[in-house]
C-alpha cells in the first residue's frame, strides 16, 4: 500500500486561510464603520437629551471623538482577530474572551475620570454597543 502526496489539499488549505484572513479584515472594517456611525449617532442623541460628556475639568468629548475612537479601537480588534486567526489554537474562543475582557477594561476610564453618572453610564453603554457590533462579526469569521 502506498501513500501519495496531494498538492491540491495543501494548496486549498493555504488558500482558505488566506481567504479567511481577508474576510476577517473586510468584514471587520465594515463592522468598524457601522459601529462608529451607530455610536456617534447615539452620542448625538444622548447629547441632545442633556448628557454632557464633560469630565471633572469641564473638558467635553467632541462628537467627532466618538467616531475616531470607535474606528481606532475597532480596528485594533480587527487586527487582534487577524493575528489570532493565524496563531491561536482556538481563535474564536480566544478572540471573544479577549474582546470581552478589553471591553470591560474600556469602562474603567469612564468610571474614574470624573464624568457625572449619566455621562459615565452612556459612555459605558456606547462601548458595549460598539463591541456588540464588532465582536460577533469578527468571531463569526474565525474558526472554533
Amino acid at each position: 500500500m502506498s501513500t501519495t502526496y496531494s498538492p491540491s489539499t495543501s494548496t486549498s488549505t493555504s488558500t482558505s486561510h488566506a481567504t479567511g484572513r481577508r474576510t476577517v479584515w473586510r468584514h471587520g472594517l465594515a463592522a468598524s464603520v457601522v459601529a462608529a456611525v451607530v455610536t456617534t449617532t447615539l452620542a448625538a442623541i444622548a447629547s441632545a437629551a442633556g448628557v454632557s460628556f464633560a469630565d471633572s475639568s469641564g473638558e467635553s468629548i467632541p462628537l467627532a471623538g466618538f467616531t475616531q475612537l470607535t474606528l481606532v479601537f475597532s480596528l485594533v480588534g480587527v487586527g487582534l482577530a487577524a493575528v489570532l486567526a493565524r496563531r491561536a489554537r482556538r481563535p474564536r474562543r480566544t478572540f471573544v474572551r479577549t474582546a470581552v475582557a478589553l471591553t470591560v477594561l474600556s469602562w474603567v476610564p469612564d468610571l474614574v475620570v470624573g464624568f457625572d453618572a449619566a455621562s459615565a453610564a452612556t459612555l459605558i453603554g456606547l462601548h458595549t454597543v460598539a463591541a456588540c457590533i464588532v465582536v460577533p462579526t469578527l468571531a463569526s469569521r474565525l474558526d472554533g
